[in-house]
This record gives C-alpha cells, structure tokens and sequence, in this order.
C-alpha cells in the first residue's frame, strides 16, 4: 500500500503573505497560534472574574480531597477510590464520576492560592486555548493523509478551530470550574489521536518498535484521557474508526471494490494489531472503572434528573431519539443556552405524532446517508467527513442514554468534544462551498459571513460569561430559557437563601412546587425557608407534605424501590425542627432511625440521633450510636469530635480531649474540635499542651478569621502563661468583631487592672455594664477602682447596691459598702454595716478580721477624745 504524502503546516506561519513591510506585523499576528489565541483569550478573559457557582461548590469548596490542609500522604489512597466529588465509589451516594487527574489539578490550584477563583478560572482559560491549538494540529496532520489539496485542509483546520475556539456552547466548559474535566480529557483526546495517527500503514523490521511505542502511548493517553472524563475512553472508538475506514479501507470490500487489494488490507496483520491493541485498552479500561465501583450499583438518578428514564418503553425512546436534534440545535444556533436542562426543561415525546418526531428522523436519515457516502467513497477524500462524523457521534454515545441513563436530559459541556466534529463538518461545507463559487462576489459573501459567524459567537460567548458571575446570575439567565425547570427555581431560591434572603428564596421554593407539584426537593426547601422565619408550624406541614411523596407501598405489596439520597435530608430537616420541643424528642428520635433503617450509612442521622440521645440524658445510648456510625465511615472526624462532646457530658474531660485529638488527626482544620480541645487544655491546665492549644486556635483563626471565640481563647490560654501584652491583644480583637463579648469585656479589665492600668480598664467595663447591667463580677471590679483609684465613693456605692439589686444576699456587695463607709470615715456606720454582715457569713474570717479593725480604730479614736481635755 503507497503511504500518501503527510503535509506539515507549522502554527507559527502566517495565513497569508500581505506583502510589503508595513504589513509586518499583520503577517505574524496572522499565523494559526496568533489568531487562536486571540479568539480564545478576547471571548474567555472576563470569565477570570467569575466565582464559584452551581457545582463548583460541590466539587472544589467542599471537596476535602482538593484541601490541602488534608495531608495529601495520608489520604492518597483514599482520594484514588474515591469520586469527582470526594465521595467514596461504593457509596449509595456517590455519581460513579471517577476523575482523578482533574481532582489532582483542583489540588494544585488550591496548593498555589487557596479558594480565590481566580486561578481556578484562569487554569480552564489556558486548557481551553490548548485544546483550540491542539484541535487545529490534530486537524492539520489527520487530513493531511488524505489526497486532498493542501491548502484546503490547512484552511479546513483553521476555519474549523476559530469556530471551536469561540462557540457559546463552551462556556459552560470553560467558565465553569467543573468543565474542567471536560478541558482536560480533550487534550488528551486529542494527543492520543495524533499519536494514532502518526503510525505508518506499512512499517519495516526497524520500524516495528516505534509502532509498538506510539501504540502504548495512546493506550496511556486514550486511560488519562478517561480518567480525566469518562468520555475520554471514546477516542478508542475514533482511533478504531480511522483504522477500518481510512488505513485497511473496508469499506471497499463491504461494497464489492478492488477485491484483492481489500482482501490484502484485512489481512494485513499490522492493522489486525493495532485493532486488536485498541479493543484490549477498551477492555482493560472498561474492566479498571467497573472494578472501581466495588459491586456497587449504578448512581442514583430520579425522574426529575431525567424524566425520559422512568417514563413507559416508547416515550423513553421516543424522547431518547428527539436528544440528539436538541443537542445540533444548541451546536447550530447557541441562542438558549441553560446551566440546567434537567426535570421539565424538555417536554417528554409521548406519542408517535409529536412533530418534533420528524427532526430526529432528519437527523437519522443525514447521519445514515453520510454514513453510506463514506462506505461507498473509493478514495480518500472522505476522510475529512469520516473525522467530524467521528468526533460528532462517537464521544456523545455515553451521553446519548443508549448504554445507560445518565443524570440529565441535556448538557452543554459534554458537547465540548462533540463540537469538534461539528465545526469541521461547517469548515468542510464551507470550503467545499468556497472552491463551487466562481464568483468573487459570492466568494466575498461566504468570507463575510464566516467573520459575521466569528463574531457573532464570541459576542454570545462574552455576554454568557457574565452569567456565570454568581450563583443568582446563573440560575435567574436559565429561568429566562427554561421556566418548566423547577430545579433551577430552586437553585435561585438556594442563592437568595445563603444571602439571608429567606422571604426571597420561599417565593422561589413555591414557585418551584407550582412547576413541579411532586418535587421532594421544593417541600423540603419551604420547609427550611418557613423554619428560618420562625414559622415553625408550616414549616412541619411543608416536610411532612414532602414525606408523603416518597414512594409507598400499596396495600399487600412489599415496597422494592430507591429514594434518592437527597430526599432523605428531609428526616433530618423534620427531626432538627421537632427537636426543638423537648417533649417531643422521642419522635425526633424516631425520625432519624427510619432514616437510618432507609440507608444505613448515612452518618449524619446517626450523627443528629446521637445528639437527641444526649438531650434526653441518654448518653450511653449516644456513645453506642456513635460508634455504629464509626463503623461505616471509619475516618469521620464529626463522629469522633462528637464521642469527645458525650466524653464532657459525663465528666470525663481528658477523654474528651482524646477523642478530640483524633478528630484533628483526620481533619486537621475541624473547628469545633480544635477550640474545644483548646478549651479543654486550658481547663485542665495541662501546662505542657499550651503550646499545642495556641497552634490549633491560630489555625482556627486561619480558616475562620471572624471567629470571636477563637481571639477569646487565644487571650485566656496567653494570660495563663503569664503573656500579658498578647492575651491583651487577643482580646481585643475578640472586642473588635463582637463588641459585646461578655468573657472578653471582662477580662481584659480585669488584665489591665492587674497590670496597675485600672484606670483604661474603666471604658470597658462600662461597655460590659451597658450590655449587661447586672454583670456582679464587672460591677464588683468597677466599684473598686472607684473606691481605691479614682475615690469617687458615691459611684462605688451605686456599683455594689446594683450588685444587691440583683442577688440581695451577695456578700461581698455588702462587704464593699462597709468600706466606702470607711473610705468616708463614718466608722460606726462602718461597724455597724460589717457586723450585719459577719451575721450573714459567719464562716467569712476576712468579714470578722475587717469588723475588728474598725473595732480597734474606734477604741483608740474613743480614748484619744476622752484624753482630750
């Protein structure tokens, strides 16, 4: 077989030569990397201002295998069984998304600067020009085997890739954070492609090994292009595709051309090899992420993830079918563009006479005939349309519903790859186009509108960017196209409520239910709304109201089905509000065992139901619930943090503190544990661990910077050692952030005292008094530096009858009005006044010590005046 000449076509050289000097530097900005970059970074770069939306949040702020104050060491086995999002394979709850390479690119961005968007978007930007300059090599050197013009395929690819370059439906892929994984698995996608490809049809002795090589290579690319994305496994099936129809040309055989040399191609154990070599890398990758799942199940969808999947056999496939004419729609006119497609956003096709049954005939009758066009070719000069119908229809198989039912009816960024296919299909239509036109006006239109084209995208592309800015934007722009989806009604809703909006979000929520009247989710979200405005009452007949929605039993039938894990949160939410009537925590308590009977490792019902043990002062009860749950999730840092909490409860602080330690050793930045087991180093007075305790309430003012109770503490456990200027410090900035912090009001006149400053200890404690006015401790404090320092004996006096306001039987209260009467020098009112009180306490020796001092200054104050003549 005669091997067609491979063109090269290098990024760096201009698109065309302008001519003359002037034109310098329009000649280099010209070349394929130039115009590429400048197409990606014009349309992407106002995504750098973008935060953390939709499931960024899930994946990357709440992902503890992407923190690093997770010590990576000890959790690498764990971050390799576990999911995209953090959640262990063989959980119920897991999505069965394995993506490790983009989990560990996460962890780099957070290792460099921590949860500032900025890089995190910044990464995706330079990914997505990547695989633009990628898609654009890719292209140059595939077609390049073919016998068509050079030129041609050198402005096929770059047409195609300024188009891939711009296209509106990439946002999502690029400015959402997650898209990521669908960033990352293109350029390995595409690598494993060119390396494919690069292997000779006919190789020699010598050049065997190098077949042998660039086979291994893309079998390694094609697995970190898989567990990059999932999708990333179907560029086995490209590379298998371009092997049968373009290198042993099969389809000659197929329709009875050129049978001999047909026959010899098939033969030819070389490409029976490398066929063989594609299957076997399927097989293995297919077997490893199978593996992984444990014996677990499928991840739980629902019908309002995916109505189609749970609808009768011919609305299923009937919708099914309709998919893919939604999915070019999106690719041939970007106009509606949603986050979410999911619940109603596409009306299920119930009947063979819905017309939208016509377009997905189109569209298989189009995909057959090219199909046939290229079986039929005898040449070469279809390579082209065999790429794009390859890169358009082989990555979209997983997500097509075929193999199984996936967690969406549409979504944008698994068409990331898809679209290449679909913008050589444009490139190649256009050229085709262009070379027909004899005409220079007609050639003129097509340039034109190919510019109008570009523009037109990068605009859509630059003005959706802006939806992705925060959470509200994002959903509010998807209400705008979908208005049947009420999941996002409740994901505005969920924006307006993490800003304190809560009248807001329950207009959301019920307009959510209106949409969707059988949607779990939505009672759930009005009941939480309802409970922060304190209308508890509706807020039980909103769970309760979602409670009756989960799938019953029907009389006489035993019940086999799965409650998305979600929908389970509202045991909890209904437990947490009927807890707050200790009269009823035994039926709280019943709630969060039905929960645990519907899923035994849902730690956090055992979690709340160890809680409610506590409260009813069953705490042993609580200590063997806890440890149940530590049974399915061995390395849960609450479940320990909690044994400490029981620990204090039954006066055993130091095995409190044990337990809170190990709780730190799993989650070295768990708040409640590192201030209570501080707490508790102070308390205990184990001197040695001062250190210790300081360490873990500087981290906890690392992670929470707003945290008062961590200044608090900070300025106890420095005052015990007796560092006077820092625990003044910490104080007050415990002061700073609540400024009618009662512990450290106190205290910090109580230091400046001690340090001789009574006086600048004065403002604070009329601060603590005008908080709280019956404050004795403060009361007792203030009425001595007026009655020592600054002598004002008539507010002293006011000071302590405050005191006896409030307990009447305070003695030192009273102790105190004794000596202002001394410090007036009225010492028969002042003995009299210390004899009352020595009454009161006649075990106080400092009381009997004081009433004789008096009792001696009056004697000699009597015998001096009888000596006085």
């Amino acid at each position: 077989m005669r091997e067609t000449p491979v063109h090269t076509y290098p990024l760096f050289a201009p698109c065309w030569n302008p001519g003359g000097p002037l034109r310098l530097l329009l000649k280099y900005l010209a070349t394929p990397l130039a115009l590429l970059s400048i197409s990606t970074l014009g349309c992407y770069i106002n995504s750098l201002s973008c935060g953390f939306v939709f499931d960024d949040i899930s994946a990357i702020k709440e992902n503890k295998d992407i923190r690093a104050d997770f010590p990576f060491e000890k959790r690498f086995y764990e971050f390799l069984l576990n999911d995209f999002w953090g959640i262990p394979m063989h959980k119920e709850q897991s999505h069965k998304s394995y993506r490790p390479l983009c989990v560990l690119t996460y962890r780099i961005n957070y290792a460099l600067h921590g949860l500032r968007p900025l890089g995190y978007h910044l990464g995706n930007l330079l990914l997505h020009l990547l695989v633009s300059i990628l898609y654009f090599v890719t292209l140059s050197s595939v077609l390049s085997r073919s016998s068509t013009n050079p030129s041609s395929i050198y402005r096929t690819s770059l047409i195609a890739a300024l188009l891939f370059s711009v296209h509106p439906v990439h946002t999502e892929a690029v400015t959402g954070v997650v898209g990521r994984a669908e960033l990352l698995s293109s350029v390995f996608f595409l690598l494993a492609i060119l390396t494919y490809t690069s292997i000779k049809s006919e190789s020699s002795v010598g050049e065997k090994s190098s077949m042998t090589s660039s086979l291994l290579q893309t079998s390694a690319l094609a697995a970190l292009a898989m567990i990059s994305k999932e999708q990333g496994i179907t560029v086995l099936g490209i590379c298998f595709l371009y092997e049968v129809l373009h290198t042993m040309k099969i389809q000659k055989l197929t329709f009875g051309v050129h049978h001999t040399k047909s026959l010899k191609s098939v033969r030819d154990w070389q490409s029976c090899v490398r066929l063989f070599s594609l299957v076997l890398t399927a097989v293995l990758l297919l077997t490893f992420r199978i593996k992984l799942m444990q014996g677990s199940s499928l991840p739980v969808f629902t019908k309002y993830d995916n109505p189609a999947s749970v609808a009768d056999w011919l609305t299923r496939y009937l919708t099914y079918l309709s998919l893919p004419a939604y999915n070019l729609g999106l690719l041939l006119s970007p106009v509606n563009l949603c986050c979410d497609w999911t619940m109603g956003s596409i009306p299920l096709v119930t009947s063979i006479t819905d017309m939208r049954n016509l377009f997905s005939l189109i569209v298989l009758v189009y995909f057959i005939h090219a199909f046939l066009l290229i079986l039929k070719s005898e040449t070469s000069d279809c390579l082209p349309l065999q790429v794009s119908l390859g890169l358009l229809v082989i990555p979209f198989l997983p997500a097509s519903n075929i193999f199984f039912p996936v967690g969406f009816v549409l979504a944008e960024r698994v068409l990331y790859i898809p679209s290449m296919g679909f913008c050589l299909l444009v490139s190649i239509g256009l050229i085709k186009l262009y070379d027909h036109c004899k005409m220079s006006t007609a050639r003129g239109l097509l340039k034109f509108l190919y510019v109008y084209l570009l523009a037109t995208h990068s605009a859509k592309s630059i003005v959706r960017n802006l939806d992705w800015k925060n959470e509200e934007s994002i959903f509010l722009s998807g209400l705008v196209v979908n208005k049947n989806n009420a999941k996002l009604f409740n994901n505005v809703g969920h924006a307006l409520e993490s800003a304190k909006r809560h009248n807001d979000s329950l207009l959301l929520f019920q307009q959510a239910v209106l949409v969707q009247p059988d949607d779990i989710g939505a009672h759930i979200n009005i009941g939480r709304a309802l409970n922060h405005l304190g209308r508890y009452e509706e807020a039980e007949i909103a769970y309760k109201t979602a409670k009756q929605l989960l799938p019953r039993a029907k009389p006489g039938e035993k019940l086999v089905t799965r409650i998305a894990p979600n929908s389970l949160n509202l045991f909890l939410n209904l437990g947490n509000l009927i807890s707050k009537n200790m009269s009823r925590l035994e039926e709280a308590d019943r709630l969060y065992r039905q929960a645990i009977a519907m899923r035994s490792d849902y730690i956090q019902a055992y979690i709340n139901r160890g809680d409610v043990l506590i409260r009813m002062n069953k705490s042993n009860e609580a200590i063997e619930v806890y440890k149940e749950a530590l049974r399915h999730d061995p390395g849960n840092p609450d479940l320990y943090y909690n044994l400490g909490v029981v620990a204090i409860e039954q006066k055993q602080p130091e095995k409190g503190l044990q337990y809170m330690n190990t709780a730190l050793q799993l989650d070295p930045t768990h708040a409640e544990a590192l201030l209570n087991s501080a707490i508790l180093i102070q308390e205990l007075n184990l001197a040695e661990m001062h250190q210790s305790g300081i360490d873990r309430l500087l981290t906890l003012v690392s992670l929470q910077p707003d945290n008062e109770k961590a200044y608090f503490n900070l300025g106890m456990i420095t005052m015990d050692e007796g560092w006077t200027w820092e625990s003044e410090y910490w104080f007050k900035k415990a002061i700073e952030i609540k400024p009618d912090f009662r512990g450290a009001l106190f205290n910090l006149a109580l230091l400046l005292t001690d340090q001789h400053r009574p006086l600048e200890a004065v403002p604070y404690l009329q601060s603590l008094l005008d908080y709280y006015p019956s404050h004795v401790k403060g009361l007792i404090l203030l009425g001595d530096i007026y009655t020592n320092i600054m002598k004002d004996l008539e507010a002293a006096e006011d000071a302590y009858r405050k005191i006896l306001e409030v307990v009447p039987t305070h003695i030192q209260a009273h102790h105190n009005l004794c000596v202002v009467e001394v410090e007036r020098g009225n010492l028969e009112k002042a003995e009299t006044c210390f004899a009352a009180v020595s009454k009161m306490a006649p075990t106080e020796e400092y009381i009997k010590k004081h009433l004789r001092i008096i009792r001696n200054k009056l004697k000699k104050s009597r015998k001096v005046s009888r000596s006085t003549p």
